[in-house]
């Protein structure tokens, strides 16, 4: 039987997904399409084609990446006790050793990384972030109503303000950990926020 149309040269899911490691590691605005088409061995045209323009691209990637987080988060977040949990996911920027790229730079969140390269200029990455970020304190704000009717975290403060401080703890620290991180200082800091939730 004769074959309609031609093959697909490269698995779209799989490009992506190496596409968002090399903005991870160097960033939307160090990464040329060439660096791209170098990097995952796929023709320009057959990029454009698939992804659009770079940056298109990126922000396929950066909802990807979410996604991905978003499993691992919801994941964390079912689990009792709530606290150690939390603590996790908040070292998470501070473990420098395994968070590493390839430029020997930490990667940081690169939701937060598109944030302090396009935002607010880029009207849908603006959108994407925020929807982000509303959707981790959506989602840590739950959990931490459970906890709190659990007695397992105090009910001193509304778990929405609760969560947004968590979402600018996690965020600060994967910000600040590119320009370099005393780890043990991050971790102390993590505790104390961790420390203050405690019933």
């Amino acid at each position: 039987m004769a074959r309609t149309g031609r093959p697909r040269e490269f698995d779209k899911d799989q490009t992506l997904t190496r596409a968002l490691e090399l903005f991870w590691s160097r960033g939307y605005g160090a990464t040329s399409i060439q660096d791209l088409v170098d990097a995952l061995g796929v023709e320009r045209g057959s990029l454009y084609g698939a992804f659009g323009d770079k940056r298109r691209f990126y922000l396929d990637a950066v909802r990807l990446y979410w996604d991905v987080y978003e499993r691992h988060l919801t994941a964390a977040l079912d689990t009792t006790p709530l606290l150690p949990a939390l603590r996790e996911i908040l070292t998470h920027p501070a473990r420098l050793d395994e968070l590493v790229s390839e430029a020997g730079v930490p990667q940081g969140c690169l939701v937060g990384n598109a944030t302090a390269e396009l935002v607010p200029a880029d009207e849908e990455a603006t959108d994407l972030v925020s929807r982000s970020y509303r959707r981790f304190t959506d989602l840590v704000t739950e959990a931490l109503r459970r906890a709190q009717a659990a007695g397992e975290v105090t009910d001193s403060a509304r778990p929405e303000a609760q969560a947004q401080l968590l979402l600018y703890v996690v965020q600060g620290l994967s910000l600040v950990s590119r320009a370099g991180l005393d780890r043990a200082a991050a971790l102390a800091a993590i505790d104390t926020a961790v420390d203050a939730l405690r019933a």
